[in-house]
């Protein structure tokens, strides 16, 4: 039997953030309990998906009551009161999750939009399904600390887990339109933020990006609007910023060394910037940060 508690522990601890296919979601926390009784009536701003693994009780989901029994699976939307109620106590596993749609393609809003308004709540699923495979193949994972790409393969087995729940509790109008998400433009796109992510001190001018991927430069600046909420420019622009403020967090280099790093054409032309977004400049940063450090978790 998994060990509940050293899995929840470990995925509470290395998967927070989820990036693939045109998605990015924020887990806001794991749980596994042997023995769930009853909660108070409640609500919460995000999606919380459990599966019931043993035992019998009752899930109350705006004013409307399911019974609860092992493999049955059941999704508590944002701002919807809801409470789980055991005599016996079940065995149930659950994530706490939300879409970060600024980061997100517009397939996936669509789809989450559509999970929010869905009247299924409450799934009743055989042991053999992909989503109970899944769940239980990511528990047993998270147990094996000191197995090769260990973080990698507990965040890429998340991505499916949530990505079947999203669907198992999608309208069936969204699920049969919606079978080919990611769709490609959403690969690329992604395919395009690797590869800016991996290239900052280049000059990653839009015609040379969009020639390295083999579509045009209005195509590439369409994807970033329509899909990220922002433009080309803008993207490069905070990438360069988030590799600046991490340089500036984990590492000694000077000024000068960091902005070339990060791939702004000059000291100057980099603090402005910085300043400008992180309402610092970046001396200052970096010593409001070490001392930050210096200051919390002492006596730990």
């Amino acid at each position: 039997m998994v060990n509940y508690v050293s899995a929840k522990i470990a995925l509470n601890k290395f998967v927070h953030r989820i990036e693939q296919n045109g998605a990015l979601f924020h887990v806001h926390y794991w749980g596994g309990m042997p023995k769930h009784y009853n909660n108070l009536v409640h609500k919460h701003s995000f999606f919380e998906a459990h599966y019931v693994l043993d035992g019998n009780g009752f899930y109350l989901d705006d004013n409307k009551t399911y019974p609860l029994q092992a493999n049955t699976l059941f999704l508590s939307r944002p701002e919807v009161l809801h409470q789980i109620t055991s005599e016996e106590g079940i065995t149930v596993v659950y994530v706490a999750f939300e879409l970060v749609e600024s980061e997100s393609s517009e397939e996936w809003i669509k789809m989450i939009d559509g999970v929010k308004g869905s009247s299924q709540v409450v799934v009743n699923i055989n042991e053999d399904t992909t989503v109970a495979l899944l769940w239980k193949s990511l528990l047993l994972e998270a147990t094996k600390l000191q197995q090769p790409f260990y973080e990698e393969n507990l965040t890429t087995l998340s991505y499916s887990l949530i990505s079947s729940l999203i669907q198992t509790f999608a309208p069936a109008s969204l699920t049969s339109n919606q079978r080919s998400i990611p769709e490609t433009s959403s690969v690329v796109l992604n395919q395009v933020k690797l590869y800016i992510r991996d290239n900052l001190t280049d000059s990653l001018k839009l015609k040379e990006v969009s020639k390295q991927f083999h579509i045009s430069e209005r195509h590439l600046s369409r994807l970033f609007v329509t899909q990220l909420g922002m433009n080309y420019s803008d993207f490069i622009q905070h990438e360069r910023i988030q590799k600046a403020a991490t340089l500036l967090k984990t590492t000694d280099l000077t000024i000068k060394d960091i902005a070339e790093e990060s791939g702004f054409v000059s000291v100057h032309h980099f603090t402005r910037v910085f300043r400008a977004i992180m309402r610092n400049p970046p001396g200052r940063f970096r010593s409001l940060y070490t001392n930050l450090k210096k200051t919390s978790f002492t006596d730990y």
